[in-house]
């Protein structure tokens, strides 16, 4: 009998060294989901991610990256994607007043706040959506740019297809709970990548790390900002139907990653999850020039876009579920073409069983909850209605030519890294020419102001004007702490993109910089220290 209990005493022993090896071999990303997947409480809702390396499109990781999810807030995104639009072509200025209306003064929280008839700056409206997740102002947008929300919202959907988004569908300009609001993990990489493809110039907003209106300081609910090293944006977002999502750009000297995770069960197990991602795929990105396309509308707007049947769909029965394919976004065309079929929202409306067995739609305040059961998938997918446009190329596959020309990209890098000869190239390309370009006199760093003591870097950005503004702001917050420290910047030129660090040098001590740097992330700067 003893003998008995011995031998399953080892075989217990057995499985518990094991399980403890498979804990320490798995991955940091890994081991932080399983965290957050155990870390107690009864809502666990199915959670996607993914992550890409911008330079190259490629997919470094994935989880359930074309199941259905409710976007929340990070519909905002592609609010502000249209607002941006808006300001490029010259409609709007950044001093432009947007009229709050009534409809978007009673919106749910978060929110400014404002009331009807009062009127707030396209900037500060930036900031708001960026920041706080204004709600109000989201609506406030959609009203003055579109009329109404609703047709903002097919605005939004129409655009959304243009890009390639083949699966998402808008109710709203806010994230606001809908449950006919779905997008997928793929499709908000499109965008992330898009919208700092498309606007460059205003891109820089997302790394807002406080709002100061009205007398009162609003804080970036991205948290990652200023936590994780060349993190700049994007935007987060929460509904109980969607569990917490953030979407996450991360931009080093020589690396670029775009990354998504949907339906974490707290904003911290969120956090740590997305942490984890770019800790386990950073190192794995592609240091060298960026290889992948511009992400564009219509892939660039060269080919002809084929307008998605609007028409109503067929019947279905009370007890199903049904999403419809949104029309796409026609590009300029001839006076002779014909004219796009007017996007039917009905189409678009999920069907959502009656007590009488007809269907029926829903306002958000109305809406029938959302039940995910554990380990299902609580949107199913009609794989024939968002089946992908027959103008949008298939994403993340490059042709036979896109992968000759990469391959033929990095071996010239190899060989001339290594200082070997390249082949001869079959077309006449002089080789001096290439000696001549390789020590590109603007990837020397210029020179260095005179650096004493330990310095603080409070981040990095794309305009030397934003880093000096930056400087000011932090002095005027913390102004005791960094009274005798000396304010610069620093330009570092690398792969053809020019970043400006903001800093603050002249300490004598760690513990001097440290301190400083303590009451900065009070104030909602990131910071941290190192020896000058």
């Amino acid at each position: 009998m003893n003998s008995v209990w011995v031998g399953r005493g080892k075989a217990l022993a057995f499985v518990g060294i094991a399980a403890s090896l498979a804990i320490v071999l798995a991955s940091p990303a890994e081991a932080a989901r399983r965290k957050a997947r155990h870390a107690g409480g009864s809502y666990t809702p199915p959670t996607a991610s993914l992550v890409v390396d911008a330079k190259t499109g490629k997919v470094l990781e994935a989880e359930n990256a074309d199941a259905l999810r409710h976007p929340a807030s990070i519909t905002k995104v592609m609010t502000l994607y249209l607002l941006f639009e808006q300001l490029e072509r010259g409609k709007l200025t950044l001093n432009s007043e947007l009229r709050i209306s009534a409809n978007a003064a009673r919106q749910a929280p978060s929110k400014l706040g404002l009331s009807p008839g009062s009127t707030i700056e396209v900037e500060d409206a930036i900031k708001a959506l960026v920041t706080k997740s204004a709600n109000d102002i989201a609506v406030a947008v959609a009203e003055n740019l579109a009329g109404t929300e609703q047709e903002f919202a097919e605005q939004m959907t129409r655009k959304a297809r243009a890009l390639g988004m083949t699966k998402t569908v808008y109710r709203n300009a806010s994230g606001l709970p809908n449950p006919g609001q779905v997008t997928t993990a793929r499709d908000l990489v499109t965008l992330g990548r898009a919208i700092q493809d498309r606007f460059p110039k205003y891109y820089p907003y997302f790394s807002t790390h406080v709002f100061n209106f009205d007398g009162a300081s609003h804080r970036n609910h991205n948290r990652l900002l200023g936590r994780v090293e060349g993190v700049d944006g994007i935007k987060t977002g929460f509904v109980n139907a969607s569990g917490f999502n953030v979407l996450t750009n991360v931009k080093t000297e020589n690396r670029h990653l775009v990354a998504v995770v949907l339906g974490g069960r707290s904003a911290a197990s969120r956090d740590n999850t997305m942490a984890a991602l770019i800790e386990d795929n950073l190192p794995q990105a592609y240091a060298g020039l960026r290889t992948a396309p511009l992400v564009t509308e219509n892939g660039g707007g060269a080919r002809p876009v084929v307008v998605a049947d609007a028409s109503p769909a067929p019947a279905v029965p009370a007890s199903a579920t049904t999403e419809t394919t949104a029309a796409a976004e026609p590009a300029p065309a001839p006076p002779a073409a014909p004219a796009r079929k007017p996007l039917d929202l009905n189409s678009l409306r999920p069907v959502v069983a009656s007590a009488t067995g007809a269907s029926s739609t829903t306002t958000p305040s109305s809406a029938p909850a959302v039940r995910w059961q554990k380990g299902a998938d609580p949107l199913p997918l009609n794989t024939q209605a968002y089946a992908p446009l027959p103008s949008e190329p298939a994403m993340d596959q490059p042709t036979a030519d896109q992968k000759a020309a990469l391959q033929a990209r990095i071996e010239a890098k190899m060989t001339e890294a290594a200082a070997v000869p390249p082949p001869a190239p079959p077309a006449p390309i002089k080789t001096a020419a290439l000696k001549v370009e390789a020590p590109k006199a603007e990837i020397a760093e210029p020179k260095k102001p005179t650096i004493t003591g330990w310095i603080i870097q409070l981040g990095a950005t794309d305009d030397e004007a934003k880093a000096k503004a930056m400087l000011d702001s932090a002095r005027s917050r913390v102004g005791k702490l960094l009274a005798k420290a000396s304010p610069f910047t620093e330009k570092v030129t690398k792969d053809g993109s020019t970043l400006y660090r903001a800093r603050f040098s002249g300490f004598p001590e760690s513990d001097d910089a440290e301190q400083a740097c303590k009451a900065l992330k009070k104030s909602g700067f990131a910071c941290f220290a190192s020896r000058g």
